[in-house]
C-alpha cells in the first residue's frame, strides 16, 4: 500500500467517513516539514492521526511531541501527517509501529514499540548470543525485571532496582531479582526491603507515585552462576507483551 501524506487542514482535522471505513487500523509518522524528519511515530483508527495537533495542553506541562509541534506551528508551517500503511488488523499495526519506531532513532515516543526490546533492532552477533544462549532453569522464585531501556542509562542494580508497578506482597517473596536484557539474564540481585518510590527512600531519583523499588545486594555466586549470562526460557517471553515484570512461580 502507498505511503499517503495529509494535512490536517486540507479535511479539517478529519477523514471523510467513507476514508475511515477503507484505512481501518493504521500506522502513521508525524514529520517535520522545515527539515523533512520524522519525531513521531504512532498507530490509531478514524482520526487518531490528526489528535496530536489539536492537543491543547496548558502551562509547561507537556511532552516532546508537543512542544516540536508547537515550535512547527509556531514559524509558520503545518505538521505533515504521513498514513505509512492502513487496512491492518491491530496485531499487524502493532508490529508495523514497533519496527517504524526502532527505524527512526530520536522520536519523541516516550515509549518503544511493542516488543521492541526482545525483537527489535539488534547487531547480528546479539542475535546469536540471544538464541544460542543455555536457557535458564529456575530453581529459585525469581522475580524477572526487563531492564532494555534504563541499562543503557546507568547500572544494571540501578537499573533494576527502580521503579515499578509491581505487588509488595508478591515482589517481597522473590528469593532472587534478576535483570534481564534482550531475553537474556544480566544481573542477580537478593532484595532486602521493597520501598515507595520517593525522593525521601531514594534520595536523587524522580519520585513515580505508585510504584516500588529495592534496596538489596548482588545475589550469592551461586545464584549468579545459575543465572546470569542465561536466556529467558520461551514460556517466560509473549511477544509484544509491554509488561517489564515477569514471575517464575505463581
Amino acid at each position: 500500500m502507498n505511503v499517503k501524506q495529509t494535512h490536517p487542514k486540507d479535511h479539517d482535522g478529519s477523514f471523510p467517513a467513507e476514508v475511515v471505513r477503507q484505512l481501518k487500523t493504521y500506522v502513521y509518522r508525524l514529520i517535520d516539514p522545515r527539515n523533512g524528519e520524522t519525531f513521531y511515530v504512532g498507530k490509531g483508527k478514524g482520526n487518531r492521526v490528526f489528535a496530536h495537533v489539536r492537543a491543547d495542553v496548558g502551562g509547561d506541562e507537556i511532552d516532546n511531541k508537543l512542544r516540536r509541534i508547537r515550535e512547527i506551528q509556531m514559524a509558520g508551517f503545518e505538521v505533515s501527517h504521513i498514513i505509512h500503511r492502513h487496512g491492518m488488523d491491530d496485531r499487524t499495526a502493532m508490529e508495523v509501529e514497533a519496527a517504524l519506531i526502532d527505524a527512526y532513532p530520536g522520536l519523541t515516543n516516550v515509549m518503544g514499540g511493542a516488543g521492541s526490546g526482545d525483537y527489535g533492532v539488534m547487531h547480528a552477533r546479539e542475535i546469536i548470543n540471544r538464541y544460542c544462549a543455555e536457557p535458564a532453569t529456575f530453581v529459585h522464585r525469581a522475580l524477572l525485571i526487563n531492564v532494555n531501556r534504563t541499562a543503557l542509562e546507568t547500572s544494571v542494580y540501578e537499573a533494576t532496582r527502580y521503579a515499578w508497578k509491581i505487588s509488595r506482597a508478591k515482589a517481597e517473596k522473590a528469593e532472587v531479582v534478576l535483570a534481564v536484557f534482550r531475553g537474556v539474564i544480566v544481573g542477580a540481585f537478593v532484595a532486602r526491603r521493597w520501598l515507595e518510590a520517593t525522593e525521601a527512600n531514594f534520595p536523587g531519583r524522580e519520585p513515580v507515585p505508585g510504584r516500588l523499588g529495592f534496596e538489596g545486594d548482588p545475589a550469592p555466586q551461586d545464584m549468579i552462576r545459575q543465572y546470569v549470562g542465561k536466556r529467558i526460557p520461551d514460556q517466560y517471553r509473549r511477544k509484544g507483551a509491554a509488561n517489564p515484570i515477569k514471575y517464575t512461580w505463581k
